[in-house]
């Protein structure tokens, strides 16, 4: 399982379009939305300043398509292209499989955090304690899990025609409704009920505590759990229904 995790972090840091999308355009996102914004004015509801609040969210944001986008369209092609069927044939067991295409997303999710956290604190002067700057991005990267858990249950769940679609649509909704892309204080106070269950809304709002000095909300930490069980678990059944098939 380790030498299928190695070869799935080279793949990956070898697609410059895919790096391109997870490390740099969040980071390029955050200086177009928070460029132009002082240190003291604050997201109304959040207690934090705009760069503050937009550094969690891009953070995430960049960890989101690192893991979800990386794994669904390049699991679907393994599919059709029989590398999956291959992998059958040798000792790496079902759940290995599954594990190394998570934990590999997680790690390559690692670097976008970074990046947007390095720019945060050059370009908008964001300063932490130690101890947040760390906790946030064990927060950020281990919560990355949830969704890249999420891929690869889409890229069992989809055909490499289909993928795409699926994936950008459950991409941008998440992204959108949870919060990341604008505060969720502006939506209407139906959409707020909503988008407080998303797991993107969860992610996020862990980082902005730790940001706030405040201890993780139990609701939260419960939905990103929960969710993670339900994609994992998910992806685990695909996997055997798409290994009977074989």
């Amino acid at each position: 399982m380790n030498s299928l995790i190695k070869l799935e972090i080279t793949r990956a840091l070898r697609n410059k379009k895919f790096l391109f999308f997870s490390v740099v355009y969040p980071s390029a996102l955050f200086l177009l939305i928070a460029g132009g914004a002082d240190s003291t004015t604050k997201v109304g509801g959040t207690g934090l300043t705009l760069p503050t609040f937009f550094m969690v969210s891009m953070a995430s944001f960049g960890a989101l398509t690192a893991a979800l986008m990386g794994n669904s369209e390049r699991i679907a092609k393994e599919r059709e292209s029989g590398w999956v069927r291959q992998l059958r044939l040798t000792t790496l067991p079902g759940r290995g499989y599954v594990l190394a295409k998570t934990a590999s997303a997680a790690v390559i999710s690692l670097p976008s955090i970074v990046v947007v956290f390095a720019v945060a604190a050059a370009v908008k002067h964001v300063r932490l304690d130690a101890w947040q700057w760390l906790a946030l991005t064990g927060a950020i990267w281990v919560g990355s899990l949830v969704f890249a858990a999420l891929g690869v249950a889409i890229g069992y769940l989809a055909s490499g025609d289909a993928v795409r679609p699926i994936t950008m649509i459950l991409y941008l909704g998440l992204s959108v409704l949870g919060g990341l892309w604008m505060p969720t204080t502006t939506f209407p106070g139906w959409l707020q009920r909503i988008a407080s269950w998303l797991p993107t809304h969860a992610y996020a709002a862990l980082g902005r505590s730790i940001e706030l000095g405040d201890a993780p909300h139990a609701k939260d930490l419960a939905i990103l759990v929960v969710s993670f069980l339900l994609f994992a678990g998910g992806a685990a059944w695909l996997y055997r229904k798409d290994a009977l098939k074989a």
